[in-house]
């Protein structure tokens, strides 16, 4: 099997995690934004901690993506990188988007690790961070039957 196919399907594999892990840390996210009194439980500390482990594993392996994307040095060899949509959003878009998705989530983390009582900064930033990521998520790709 290619090394480039291997990296895909396991970048495939940890979007299905992420996706999950998401969900789970937003719900408890807004929870403890509504029912705990900003109070942070062990459930949203866990989820925030999972979900930033798997962002940059995520990350690292999209990375190695980027570097070894036979698309991207077609792209960049016939200058249709940022004219073409599909190229602009695979190589440029969802990276930068999902790198500023994993920054907004270390530093979720790292505020949770030092608080008791939660932010609506920190909320705020948990919102966008997930924003980021399902507008950057390929959709079409990792979910292919529903958007035949």
């Amino acid at each position: 099997m290619d090394t480039f196919k291997i990296i895909t399907e396991a970048h495939k594999g940890f979007a299905y995690l992420i996706l999950l892990s998401g969900i789970i840390f937003i719900v408890a996210l807004l929870v403890t934004m509504f029912g705990y009194s900003g109070k942070i439980k062990k459930l949203l500390k866990t989820s925030t901690l999972i979900t930033m482990i798997l962002f940059h594993i995520q990350l690292i392996v999209g990375i190695f993506m980027l570097v070894f994307s036979p698309g991207l040095k077609g792209a960049l060899e016939t200058g249709t990188l940022m004219s073409n949509a599909a190229s602009r959003f695979s190589y440029v878009e969802h990276p930068v988007s999902m790198l500023i998705g994993v920054v907004l989530m270390t530093i979720i983390n790292k505020y949770m690790k030092s608080h008791d009582t939660l932010a609506m900064k920190i909320v705020i930033m948990g919102l966008i961070a997930f924003v980021f990521f399902t507008y950057a998520f390929p959709w079409s790709r990792v979910f292919p039957s529903l958007f035949a």
